[in-house]
């Protein structure tokens, strides 16, 4: 099992790099977000039950080296869902953020490749949006405005694709991978005794311009990005 998940990992790593070495726009995020959800789901319907149990639940953190958050936090939420993991938000002994996602080990690596395509995602976004304005005048603003409405329109998108991926594996193999998952992260992490406090609203007013342009860019894309349900082996 352990050469598996190796073999998962080494995927996953070669399907990230290919996807953003470039720039990636957001329906490429999308498609290389469900693309790795079939191999994660694939790995686990070939694993019985108790295998999947055996499994050990890890914690890893993503820095955003900022002290302040940044627009892809309103998506933070929806890829740990959208990959079966818990995630919390943490300062570092500078003051710095970090978001940290705990779950199976494939669960964590998938939600890293995630966070990952989907903010490459948001930088091309901007760019293209940014170049064809023939002025911004408030150019932070307007670039965090723009970004926050692309974050909220991927997290509807990455909830949407989640429980249509849930549905499909459960109609072709009969089995409920997110109940198993669920129970072996929930039971982990009770262990862990965090005392965590629900995140307020930062507040911060938006461009609402850019915000809506943010969202519109998200929201033209189809929500389907072409990957079959997961078939059993």
């Amino acid at each position: 099992m352990a050469t598996d998940l190796d073999k998962l990992k080494t995927r996953l790593q070669a399907l990230r790099a290919k996807t953003i070495t470039n720039g990636c726009t957001e329906e490429e995020a999308l498609a290389a977000a469900a693309k790795v959800a079939e191999l994660l789901d694939r790995h686990d319907l070939s694993l019985s039950d108790l295998e999947i149990r055996e499994e050990q639940c890890e914690r890893s953190a993503i820095e955003t080296n900022r002290k302040q958050r940044q627009p892809i936090s309103a998506c933070i939420p929806a890829i740990a869902e959208y990959c079966d993991c818990k995630v919390w938000r943490e300062k570092d002994e500078t003051g710095r953020i970090r978001y940290v996602f705990f779950g199976l080990r494939p669960s964590i690596e998938m939600a890293h490749y995630v966070h990952d395509v989907i903010s490459s995602a948001m930088r091309t976004a901007w760019e293209g949006y940014a170049g064809a304005q023939r002025f911004i005048r408030y150019a932070n603003d307007e670039k965090g405005s723009f970004l926050f409405g692309m974050a909220v329109s991927i997290a509807d998108k990455l909830t949407a694709m989640k429980a249509e991926r849930d549905e499909a594996n459960r109609a072709s193999s009969g089995r409920d991978l997110v109940v198993i998952r669920h129970a072996i992260v929930e039971a982990e992490f009770t262990r862990l005794d965090l005392n965590l406090r629900r995140a307020r609203a930062s507040g911060k007013k938006v461009a609402a311009g850019a915000f809506e342009a943010g969202q519109a860019a998200g929201q033209s894309l189809a929500l389907h990005p072409g990957i079959g349900p997961t078939k059993t082996r």
